[in-house]
């Protein structure tokens, strides 16, 4: 069976509702990868697809795209605290 782990990434990310977010982790073990190359694939999303909803593990918004994550988020009303997404309070996916 061959996988196309860049979609399986692509369907996670597209899951996740506005206003929630998950870290590149919790991707990588939802697809069977570790968190670096989730991170690589998600870097390389197209701009239709809700990138900036994924997180470093400690809350920090993504680098990729030009970082515009911080102000995609905090339009999709995404609470922060001490410049990091507040994880306790956003985390979720439509796949669980």
């Amino acid at each position: 069976m061959n996988r196309d782990l860049g979609e399986e990434v692509r369907a996670v990310v597209v899951a996740i509702p506005a206003g929630c977010v998950l870290a590149y982790g919790e991707i990588g073990r939802l697809v069977g990868i570790g968190p670096r190359p989730a991170g690589r694939m998600v870097g390389l999303l197209d701009e239709d697809v809700p990138w900036w909803r994924v997180v470093y593990a400690d809350g920090t918004p993504a680098t990729c795209h030009g970082g515009k994550a911080w102000t995609l988020l905090e339009a999709e009303g995404v609470p922060f605290r001490n410049d990091q997404v507040d994880l306790a309070r956003t985390r979720g996916t439509g796949t669980r």
